[in-house]
């Protein structure tokens, strides 16, 4: 059987103007290089996945529509890039996502979404999907749909035996109960701190172990904390593995943490050990930052193979 790869999540439409510097509370700021892209964390992580898998995994999205020009738009991006988009359902109860995203000069955004048809996707239809995580050895998650919807799609592909991926944004508390039904959970800084009620900052690969090890006594089985520049750390609770990132010119920072999971959950997939799916990991995202977009930021399996070489 064909291994596959189940994302359940969002898909947006995003709407990208670059700024100088992001507005403060009540200013006007003005901004250039407007783009519409296809977006949403989990139409992200499936494009990404789809774009980086070198062995014929499938990649399987589940999620929800409009209606509307902006959801053919979207599911059609899927399927040129290899995306089964099957499970990828319409509804006239409320328009495909948007969001709203200002990118600085540093490369640093600011995001806001409007779920629409995102938050339509319900947790009573998720056993209508479960023939989707049969033979699955990943089923990436997300948080820009219903809590009770990731919840319910956690217990089915665990059901099913799937390795479960949960990216907790965008970031807000989680129970335990929801966290137990997680193998790999990948949070960056702000995620972290919020998940553990600590205040959001950055944080220092020093005080990665204590954190790290934190989010696993809360239910995760393993812990992938995302550094931004300064790498990301793994923890399983018997491995810790600080993986440095690679130096690049940052254009744009927008779905390079999905990028980071996408590629991190291929390469797992593929069977490679826990190291090399770190490093392909960051290769992966490091790429894409040089880049503006979401989607149209994610690499190339060719594209990640040829910077890894450069960077041997």
């Amino acid at each position: 059987m064909t291994p596959a790869l189940v994302v359940v999540g969002s898909l947006n439409m995003d709407f990208v103007v670059t700024v100088s510097r992001l507005p403060a509370p009540g200013e006007t700021a003005l901004g250039w290089d407007f783009q519409m892209n296809p977006g949403g964390k989990g139409a992200n992580q499936a494009y990404a996945a789809a774009r980086l898998s070198g062995s014929g995994l499938v990649v399987r999205m589940v999620g929800r529509v409009g209606y509307d020009w902006f959801g053919d738009h979207l599911k059609a991006g899927l399927a040129a890039a290899g995306v089964d988009v099957s499970t990828v359902h319409a509804t006239r109860s409320q328009p495909t996502g948007v969001a709203l995203i200002w990118v600085d000069s540093a490369g640093q955004n600011s995001i806001v979404v409007a779920p629409g048809a995102n938050h339509a996707l319900t947790a009573e239809e998720m056993e209508g999907f479960r023939r989707s995580f049969r033979g699955a050895r990943f089923a990436l998650f997300q948080l820009e749909t219903p809590l009770a919807t990731v919840e319910a799609g956690l217990r089915i592909a665990r059901a099913e035996g799937a390795w479960t991926m949960l990216d907790p944004a965008p970031a807000q508390p989680l129970n335990r109960e929801l966290l137990g039904l997680v193998d790999l959970l990948t949070p960056n800084e702000s995620e972290a701190s919020i998940l553990l009620g600590r205040p959001p900052g950055r944080l220092s690969p020093e005080e990665a172990p204590e954190l790290a090890q934190a989010l696993r006594q809360m239910g995760a089985r393993c812990v992938v904390l995302k550094l931004g520049d300064q790498g990301c750390y793994y923890d399983d609770g018997q491995r810790q593995i600080h993986q440095p990132a690679f130096r690049v010119a940052v254009r744009d920072s927008t779905a390079a943490g999905d990028t980071f999971n996408a590629a991190l959950a291929v390469a797992l997939a593929e069977g490679k050990p826990i190291e090399e799916a770190l490093r392909f990991a960051n290769a992966a995202a490091a790429v894409s930052v040089t880049r503006l977009g979401a989607q149209a930021s994610v690499p190339s399996r060719l594209e990640v193979e040829e910077f890894l070489k450069a960077a041997a």
